[in-house]
């Protein structure tokens, strides 16, 4: 819900005023002067809404306006003036303030007015760890096989597409081990440098000591490479030889993408340690392959959403839902994610449709995939049929 900071003197006319926004959907914050309104004004997010009394024990809004603008904020103020004649003329053409609210009116004014400059504000949904809702029949058979390497020491690579959900899948091998105690390590292969321990004394390269680092603050644990087909050669041959020569007591998963197998034949990514870390794996479909998930995991955002900002649970109707179907998701759930907030955000009622949606188009690729999608029912079809009546005309031969 939107942040509201009121900095009024008047105690009665706060509360009335927190009352009034609260009821309305917003997260009302009182302050009675301009030193702790600019402690506030610091704390706010995105999207936020300033109202403030005309005159305030250490100064004027004109005052508090200005020392907002020199500090950079550039949220709406909303000034709440006794005199709708010449106090609203001097607080909008000198002051700075976006519009006015009659204090005798606050009851009537005060959530419209707000609701005017309140945008929409900065909520972030995560994936976080835990797995999405799902119902499919592939994401079932994924449950049984976390489930079932978890119950083993054995390292295990994730493959899936970018966004699928690939780091949740090795999360929870991890949470459902007896490994679970013990420390676990996240290296990204593809982003900055290790931050592994470094001994300058010690004979051994750099990139070794760091790599090792991992492993001995993971004793007894996992380490969970993400993207290992970006590991570089060198690194390749460093995670290699600790894995085969000092047999640290640590579980080893990687996520990957497809390209990792095709990298094996071209031998950029060696073989030998590609076995040593694939001693189990899980395949996690892309999205557009298991389109039965989608109206569930949508529901689990939407009521993500709900949650951080005390706003009413949104629901995607039948065009919503068919529409979301035949898009290709070359993001997969990530992308699902971010097309879910922006329709949540923008729709202006309770019930998300088809028109709400707004795909991430600039491909042009795409734009064929989703046009094809919607054909392929009907070419399948017509397919068929073609060959029914083909079968039909046929005659058997005579032996």
């Amino acid at each position: 819900m939107n942040k509201i900071l009121i900095v009024d003197a008047s105690a009665s006319d706060g509360r009335i005023m927190a009352g009034l926004l609260t009821r309305a959907g917003y997260n009302p914050v009182v302050t009675d002067c301009i030193e702790a309104g600019k402690v506030e004004a610091a704390k706010l997010p995105p999207g936020a809404v300033i109202v403030t009394a005309m005159r305030l024990s250490d100064g004027t809004a004109k005052e508090f306006i200005n020392w907002l603008k020199t500090e950079g904020y550039k949220f709406p103020v909303i000034a709440i003036v006794d005199n709708l004649n010449t106090d609203a003329v001097d607080v909008m053409r000198g002051g700075g303030a976006i519009d006015v609210v009659q204090r005798l009116a606050l009851d009537k004014q005060l959530v419209r007015t707000v609701g005017e400059y309140a945008r929409p504000e900065h909520i972030v949904l995560t994936l976080g760890n835990q797995l999405l809702p799902r119902k499919s029949e592939a994401w079932q058979k994924i449950e049984e096989k976390i489930t079932a390497i978890a119950a083993t020491n054995a390292n295990a690579i994730i493959f899936g597409e970018c966004g699928s959900g690939k780091e949740q899948v090795a999360h929870q091998i991890y949470l459902n081990s007896s490994r679970e105690q013990k420390p676990i390590t996240i290296v990204d292969a593809g982003g900055a440098a290790l931050v592994g321990r470094h001994n300058p004394e010690n004979e051994r390269s750099e990139i070794y000591n760091r790599i090792e680092g991992y492993f001995h603050k993971s004793a007894g644990g996992t380490i969970i490479i993400k993207n290992v087909h970006l590991l570089t050669f060198e690194k390749q041959s460093v995670l290699l030889h600790i894995l085969e020569t000092e047999h640290p007591d640590v579980r080893v998963i990687c996520t990957a993408e497809p390209d990792l197998l095709k990298m094996i034949t071209e031998k950029t990514f060696r073989p030998n340690l590609f076995f040593i870390l694939r001693q189990s794996d899980i395949a996690v479909p892309p999205l557009k392959e298991t389109t039965e998930d989608i109206p569930v995991i949508a529901d689990f955002f939407l009521k993500r959403y709900a949650a951080q900002t005390g706003k009413q649970r949104k629901h995607l109707d039948a065009s919503a839902i068919k529409a979301l179907k035949l898009y290709p998701w070359p993001g997969n759930v990530r992308e699902l994610k971010d097309i879910v907030l922006f329709a949540v955000i923008h729709a202006k009622g309770d019930t998300i449709t088809a028109a709400d949606i707004s795909f991430n188009l600039s491909d042009a690729s795409l734009i064929e995939d989703l046009h094809m999608s919607q054909q392929a029912l009907k070419n399948i079809k017509s397919k068929m049929l073609l060959h029914a009546q083909a079968g039909l005309n046929h005659k058997q031969p005579n032996y």
